[in-house]
């Protein structure tokens, strides 16, 4: 199960997850101020986990380290 959760995101990817995060939570605040910029949570929540379970799925890995996401 250890392996499911392993790290499958770059630095860069975890960036961008969070700005763009950010973007789609301030549209609850500014703009057209609806909930559908709670969206954003989705794209915070991997940033911070660092794992994106649909990543998994389809076999990707934007993590550029040694042993990251390795499965066993």
């Amino acid at each position: 199960m250890s392996s499911f959760f392993a790290t499958n995101e770059g630095a860069i990817d975890r960036i961008l997850r969070v700005i763009i995060g950010l973007v789609l939570l301030s549209l609850t605040i500014v703009g057209p101020k609806t909930l559908w910029g709670l969206v954003g949570l989705v794209p915070l929540l991997t940033a911070l986990v660092g794992m994106c379970p649909l990543y998994r799925l389809l076999g990707i890995n934007t993590c550029g380290r040694a042993g990251c996401g390795a499965t066993s």
